[in-house]
């Protein structure tokens, strides 16, 4: 089953995805993409996919293979599909993880389903919106902010380099939808501790008194609208930087809402080994990209998340008193630290072949085997 409530665009790249992973193997039993159909927006939104499974594969490394090579062919077809699949899946997870609820609340409510049993997606769906609030919330929204906020969001850093058609709209889509949007979506979940489904959805629901100008302004220029005359990218980015300083202020300070650590911590490793699953597909495509796709970019975004997936890593192993603890040591040790770069991604394949035994063993580590 295909949903058919996403934009016809997307809703045709959501189907070609799913039959270039049939043909290459990959056997998903599901597929689904962060955010809702209103935040696709053509031609400027890339799709970013998650993978479930109906269980662990026997070889990761051989399934990353095939997934990798499902990407190229997908991105292959069409030469805009360059920015629209920019990168392979984000996240794979085995369908017991979902049903068990360790796959994160705030990630889950963000999902829309491109194929798969809208029955259980919508239970999983609607068990991640009434989950109580919790420490694993705070972590994911205020992480948005610290990613984005304090001048650390830089429209350079958007590259360019796939974009097909009009680099100063796909400018002004970025502060908008990569710097204002996200960190809207971020504050309106705190402020409110509810957990947004979109970008969309959190600029129209969430209007504090004095933010409504702010709000209306973005999702004007969401919508690119012809009667709107556009502004230039970056007295978009200074409206933006006015926009959510206002909107910072009705953001609760960080205080630490009680919770199960025991929890925490397995929903902390699912999503670590739900992320490092889908590296090495990640790694292969940006070494051997089709013709005339850039990945430099996408190479040296890759240390931001490796590095977390060290931090968390090292953190669940504390002292290395149990087997889980030193599993998850050992697959810190193999993650690459500082800056990535093509070197750097070679020597991390080769080294996770080497390693491979360390790999498959944590990658399909089952939820109910993580005593922390």
């Amino acid at each position: 089953m295909v949903v058919v409530d996403a934009p016809p665009l997307y809703q045709e790249l959501g189907a070609l995805y799913e039959r270039e992973l049939d043909a290459h193997g990959v056997g998903a039993v599901m597929l689904t993409h962060k955010w809702q159909p209103a935040d696709l927006l053509a031609p400027h939104s890339d799709i970013d996919v998650r993978v479930l499974l109906p269980q662990a594969p026997a070889d990761w490394e051989e399934w990353n293979h095939r997934l990798a090579a499902a990407h190229a062919a997908a991105v292959g077809r069409e030469v805009f599909h360059r920015r629209l699949l920019e990168h392979p899946p984000g996240f794979a997870f085995t369908v017991t993880e979902a049903d068990g609820r360790l796959v994160s609340a705030p990630e889950l409510a963000t999902w829309s389903l491109i194929s798969g049993g809208a029955r259980d997606f919508q239970r999983w769906k609607s068990r991640a919106q009434m989950a109580p609030w919790c420490e694993v919330d705070e972590r994911f929204y205020r992480g948005i902010l610290q990613a984005r906020m304090g001048g650390r969001y830089q429209l350079a850093a958007d590259s360019t380099d796939n974009v097909v058609e009009d680099v100063a709209a796909y400018r002004r889509h970025c502060v908008a939808w990569h710097y204002l949007a996200p960190c809207w979506f971020a504050a309106a979940a705190l402020a409110t501790r509810t957990r947004c489904p979109g970008k969309t959805a959190a600029l129209t629901q969430w209007r504090p008194e004095g933010l409504d100008g702010y709000a209306e302004l973005f999702l004007r220029e969401s919508e690119h609208r012809s009667d709107v005359r556009p502004r230039s990218p970056r007295h978009l980015l200074r409206a933006a930087h006015v926009a959510l300083e206002a909107a910072m202020r009705r953001v609760p300070s960080g205080d630490r809402p009680e919770g199960q650590g025991q929890d925490h911590a397995r929903t902390d490793w699912v999503m670590t080994a739900g992320m490092l699953r889908v590296r090495i597909a990640r790694w292969l495509y940006y070494l051997d990209p089709p013709p005339g796709v850039a990945t430099e970019y996408l190479i040296r975004r890759e240390a931001k998340e490796l590095h977390s997936a060290t931090q968390t890593l090292t953190a669940l192993a504390a002292d290395e008193a149990t087997a889980a603890q030193q599993l998850a040591a050992r697959m810190a040790a193999l993650i690459p630290t500082g800056p990535t770069t093509a070197d750097t991604l070679r020597a991390a394949l080769a080294r996770w072949h080497q390693q491979k035994t360390t790999v498959q063993d944590f990658l399909s580590f089952t939820p109910d085997d993580v005593h922390l």
